[in-house]
């Protein structure tokens, strides 16, 4: 039986993806956590995770009021 990756970590992978081919480029604004979980069809829970580790990994900032942007150079 094969290894399934939990949801919040192809989360994760996804978003590291369309950063890295600048679907999101450094200082973006990801969408909403309601629309990432509509897309991805879970809990808005499981996308926070995804986020949250990515924030807690430097790779995305959280600006309280204004949303999730990608880190780096232009950083919103």
């Amino acid at each position: 039986m094969p290894y399934e990756q939990a949801l919040w970590l192809q989360i994760r992978d996804d978003l590291r993806r369309k950063i890295k081919a600048g679907i999101y480029p450094p200082g973006s604004k990801l969408p909403s956590v309601r629309l990432l979980a509509e897309q991805w069809d879970t809990s808005h829970m499981t996308i926070r995770r995804a986020v949250d580790s990515m924030i807690q990994n430097d790779e995305l900032i959280g600006r309280v009021g204004r949303g999730i942007f990608v880190a780096g150079k232009t950083d919103a």
